[in-house]
């Protein structure tokens, strides 16, 4: 059993840690909150796929597969030996943190995925049996329960937001099985997306972290945690000073439900949006390429029953200016179900206001990231008004409304746009169209205004995204 121990988070003790003098009463105090994960799973190798077929080969090769994989069931010209399925044992190890001196435990999803049992190994060399309290595959968090007699030393969170690129961070770890082992060094970056989900917002560290160190502590010089160590980068397999961590005001948000209900409820809008290129900022009117552009919104949902609709710029959600489009997912998710926001917005060249009640389901994408009689278009396009042979043709759902691309002429400019056949052109600027005169008479509009591109909203596969498309080629 674990020997009792005080609690290490105890912000009188810990303000008096001068870490001008270095790093070591600091960990003195964080390190045995600090444990190792150890996961054991069950794998089957083999199996009856593995057959030998013996052609009345000769006597000694048959012989020889007869030892190791047994008699063959029959006598006749084509004999088959089937290999049993094995089930081994792999250990993986991993890191985590103690959150509450009951037994809370804190570490990365991946590092317990598909476990058959957990272990939890303290500084100590005391391991005590685990169980999932929760987790969350979207920000790779899990929260592990323990059952102890003693009150277990344990950490709190830091506020990560206050946290600046040169700021010192501790990470204690368990890379490659070494358990207790403490790294330093500065924030090299802020809001890292590293492609993983629409939630990314990593800070990038360059303390020492390799395989191992995930779901492990990122500590600041207060001894708060304000990370959750879970990735590298490396071309090679260790450290290159490239390390990643999940910001604590992320993981408190999650681990607060998953301890009060299991579960994660994140707030939703009901939105698809994409980033603003300096092209659409200015076919918009908008003074910089900042905010999320609303490409679609969902029926029924709370953006719908705010007033939100296709094409308008969300620049300020909850007092937060909206920088990069994926700053927006990030801050809806932190919102409580019910919660009433006000959001900014852009829409026909002019900021508007709105208030939405924030709704939340556990399956809802909260805001939707997109990576982005015939008629001819000058700049590269044929176009057809939506017919039952063209939503035959191309796969279009029966009600769609819109004008489909026929043919797109190779290296012109809606082919270097992306654009392809079978898409279908919602609106042009700001005129909705359902058919190819529409689109013209929307193109000449512009031209007649002078402007240096049209702005497209384009439909594929029931995902919309808007398309500049420069008016001089």
């Amino acid at each position: 059993m674990l020997a009792k121990t005080e609690p290490a988070h105890a912000a009188a003790d810990l303000t008096q840690i001068n870490v001008n003098d270095g790093f070591a009463e600091l960990v003195k105090a964080v390190k045995p909150t600090v444990v190792n994960i150890s996961v054991t799973r069950h794998v089957n190798t083999g199996g009856p796929g593995h057959r030998f077929d013996f052609y009345d080969q000769s006597p000694q090769l048959e012989e020889f597969f007869r030892r190791f994989f047994g008699e063959p069931n029959s006598r006749q010209p084509q004999k088959k030996y089937n290999q049993r399925p094995v089930e081994r044992k792999t250990i993986a190890v991993g890191s985590g943190f103690v959150i509450d001196p009951a037994g809370l435990v804190v570490t990365n999803y991946h590092v317990i995925e598909d476990a058959n049992e957990i272990e939890v190994v303290f500084d100590d060399g005391a391991r005590i049996p685990a169980t999932l309290k929760g987790t969350d595959k979207k920000t790779d968090l899990a929260l592990l329960e323990i059952k102890t007699d003693s009150a277990l030393p344990y950490v709190v969170f830091g506020d990560s937001d206050a946290a600046e690129v040169g700021d010192w961070v501790i990470a204690i770890g368990n890379p490659f099985g070494l358990g207790g082992t403490t790294t330093s060094g500065i924030i090299s970056a802020r809001g890292r997306d590293l492609r993983s989900g629409p939630l990314d917002d990593f800070i990038q560290i360059d303390a020492s972290i390799n395989r191992g160190n995930s779901g492990g502590p990122l500590f600041n010089t207060k001894g708060e945690v304000i990370g959750v160590n879970s990735a590298i980068y490396s071309p090679n397999g260790g450290s290159v000073g490239i390390g990643f961590a999940i910001p604590s005001a992320m993981v408190a948000n999650v681990i607060t439900q998953l301890r009060e209900n299991g579960i994660v409820r994140r707030g939703y809008l009901g939105v698809h949006i994409q980033s603003i290129t300096e092209e659409i900022a200015e076919s918009l009117g908008l003074d910089d390429a900042s905010g999320a552009l609303v490409t679609q919104v969902i029926a029924d949902s709370p953006a719908e029953k705010a007033g939100v609709k296709s094409g308008d710029v969300i620049l300020v959600y909850d007092g937060t200016k909206i920088t990069k489009m994926r700053d927006l997912p990030k801050l809806v998710a932190l919102t409580t179900k019910d919660r009433e926001v006000e959001i900014k917005l852009w829409r026909n060249d002019r900021a508007k206001t709105l208030r939405v009640a924030v709704g939340s389901n556990a399956e809802h994408q909260i805001a939707s990231v997109l990576d982005g009689g015939d008629s001819s278009l000058g700049f590269g396009l044929k176009l057809a008004k939506v017919d039952k042979d063209k939503v035959e043709k191309y796969g279009l759902d029966e009600d769609t409304v819109g004008v489909v691309i026929v043919d797109v002429v190779p290296n012109s400019s809606a082919e270097q746009r992306g654009l392809r056949e079978g898409d279908v052109i919602k609106r042009v600027d700001k005129t909705v169209v359902v058919n190819p005169a529409d689109v013209a008479k929307a193109i000449e509009l512009s031209q007649e205004n002078k402007k240096g591109s049209v702005l497209l909203l384009v439909e594929r596969n029931n995902q919309a995204h808007f398309v500049v498309i420069p008016m001089n080629t």
